[in-house]
């Protein structure tokens, strides 16, 4: 389990990595083809990994500079399932103060063949 973990960790950290890098290709080979979710930015449910790769091309759109960063992780693995929950920060903009987004995240992860698919995401802000 303990693997599982380490690699659901690593997997959370390179989607911060490459969407902060724009490297949103990258970051969707993470997600399973029949990804379904939810969105921080919209209410309708996100079906395909084309659809939920126009929430992350909204965000690069929407300044000229973006920072995302993901907090207290924590997996939970039970067999070849497993759920990720976290905190995010969005900040936007490149002067002081910037304009910052808080929120909440969870991926719910199927191993499949010996990898990890993201089958599910929820986003949502704080309130």
């Amino acid at each position: 389990m303990a693997n599982a973990i380490q690699s659901i960790l690593a997997i959370e950290k390179e989607m911060v990595r490459d969407f902060n890098a724009g490297k949103v290709g990258q970051l969707m080979a993470h997600f399973h083809p029949g990804v379904v979710g939810f969105s921080s930015t919209r209410q309708d449910r996100i079906a395909g990994r084309s659809a939920m790769k126009k929430t992350f091309d909204y965000y690069r759109h929407a300044s000229s500079r973006i920072k995302y960063a993901v907090t207290q992780p924590r997996v939970q693995v039970f067999g070849d399932t497993a759920v990720a929950t976290f905190y995010w920060t969005v900040e936007l903009g490149a002067g002081r103060p910037r304009h910052s987004i808080r929120g909440r995240g969870s991926h719910v992860l199927v191993r499949q063949r010996g990898k990890w698919w993201i089958v599910h995401e929820h986003f949502s802000r704080a309130h």
